[in-house]
């Protein structure tokens, strides 16, 4: 997936308006990304850098991705996503005329399979979508699968990402608060589309189950035990867990959307009482 990528950041439209390069953070003491990064770095019409970060941990990987970054922004994208040809610009006009410090855009599924009826129907896979300048107030829609940020974001920072949660995700999300509790604005821009590849393993039940009990559990730590959000969980836990035999009755894809929704919640108020059901994923 990741040669598909470079080759789709080939041909990027930029309007005579700016140039790019592109960083590659193999976050893997065996360099597995090596080869293919040499391949490329032989034909590439872009300037590609490769570094490896060997202790697994996506926080250090994408703290070391913005070290060596070159520019005045950085675009973050995954290595199972691709980019539509106008990505960058509309990212980059969109920060202008909102004079953002970084812009999101959407996350489209690609499926490599053909994906049962459950998933199409509950939508598990789809993620939300905005008008273009809607602003993030706070940072529970954040991340970084698809975004332009300012360099000026990182001025003095260290590890910009909190290597805390480098085996369970969630740093882009703990970036994203301190930023805006710092009172930077980002918006969204929804002509900006990446592509996310859906492997069939990520179709099955389990996975998305295992995500979501990981998911709550990260999101455990920005909550205190007795507050409001946490009795909102606990309602909905209760209400969810209700609901399973019967939204089952009227099909596979509803019980399957609530169960999953359900398990946030659980795995949160594990998490808070101690228990972690999923610890990486």
């Amino acid at each position: 997936m990741l040669s598909f990528l470079l080759d789709k950041l080939q041909n990027q439209n930029t309007e005579n308006l700016f140039t790019y390069s592109a960083v590659v953070i193999d976050n893997d003491s065996n360099q597995s990304a090596k080869d293919i990064v040499l391949h490329w770095q032989e034909k590439s019409a872009i300037q590609i850098d490769y570094f490896c970060e060997p202790k697994q941990n996506i926080a250090l990987a994408r703290n070391k991705a913005v070290a060596k970054a070159k520019g005045d922004f950085i675009a973050f994208i995954d290595d199972d996503e691709f980019p539509e040809r106008s990505w960058l610009i509309n990212l980059l006009k969109t920060r202008k005329k909102y004079n953002a410090a970084g812009v999101l855009g959407p996350v489209v599924p690609h499926f490599e399979v053909e994906p049962p009826q459950w998933i199409i129907k509950s939508r598990i896979c789809e993620r939300p979508r905005y008008l273009t300048g809607t602003i993030f107030k706070n940072s529970k829609k954040t991340r970084t699968g698809n975004v332009l940020l300012s360099k000026e974001l990182f001025a003095d920072q260290k590890e910009p990402f909190n290597p805390e949660f480098g085996l369970t995700g969630g740093e882009d999300v703990d970036f994203f608060s301190c930023m805006i509790e710092k009172g930077s604005i980002f918006v969204w821009c929804n002509e900006a589309c990446v592509y996310e590849v859906v492997l069939p393993d990520r179709l099955e039940k389990k996975f998305e189950i295992k995500r979501a009990l990981l998911r709550g559990a990260v999101s455990a730590s920005k909550f205190s035990l007795f507050s409001l959000d946490t009795f909102k969980s606990i309602c909905a836990l209760i209400v969810y867990t209700t609901a399973l035999p019967f939204l089952y009755l009227f099909g596979e894809h509803l019980f399957m959307k609530y169960l999953i929704k359900d398990c946030d919640h659980f795995g949160k108020i594990a998490a808070m009482l101690g228990y972690k059901i999923v610890t990486e994923r």
